[in-house]
């Protein structure tokens, strides 16, 4: 019998999270303060960008990738898997974002964490309709674990040069204006 990963809560893990990251603000992220509103509101910001482990990923033709192939671009990473009622109330608004602000400057990475592998997240975006978001997968769930991820959804944000600025632990509604001006504060400041 195959048992899911325990999940837990976001709020939970959010406080766990929070408690670590705590201390007092620099201006890297007292810049940012005045985006953490609204959808953003529990986005949690470092004091400054900390190095982040490189690891790897199925694409959908089966091929092998890494979050360095994209190094040059602020990356959105999304850990998702299609059981998770948040993950999928959440992912039509990551796929409108990666179709606004998607390109040369950003990327959305929503990397899946399901065990039944990459046929699972192809159908489940096709029944979706996400068309804008690469299907992306990692069933070994390392990804996850070696990127601090407990819970999911959480989503983590890096800079152009691979840091990570901060992360959001739970369901986040990411085309919001409040998400894309943090976003676009990242582009402008990497």
């Amino acid at each position: 019998m195959m048992t899911r990963p325990m999940k837990f809560t976001g709020l939970l893990f959010l406080l766990t999270f929070t408690g670590l990251v705590a201390g007092t603000s620099t201006a890297f992220s007292e810049n940012m303060d005045a985006l953490l509103t609204g959808e953003m509101q529990n986005f949690a910001p470092y004091d400054t960008p900390r190095p982040f482990k490189d690891f790897t990923f199925l694409n959908a033709d089966g091929e092998q990738e890494s979050v360095s192939d994209y190094q040059g671009k602020v990356i959105l990473l999304n850990f998702w898997a299609t059981w998770c009622a948040p993950c999928r109330k959440e992912m039509p608004s990551l796929d409108r974002l990666q179709g606004t602000l998607g390109g040369n400057d950003f990327e959305v990475l929503a990397i899946g964490q399901d065990l039944q592998g990459m046929e699972k997240v192809t159908g489940f975006f096709t029944k979706l309709g996400i068309q804008n978001l690469a299907a992306l997968n990692d069933k070994t769930v390392k990804s996850g674990r070696s990127s601090g991820v407990f819970g999911l959804p959480a989503s983590i944000l890096l800079n152009r040069d691979g840091e990570e600025v901060g992360r959001l632990v739970g369901p986040a509604e990411w085309d919001t204006p409040e998400a894309m001006a943090l976003i676009r504060h990242v582009i402008a400041g990497s």
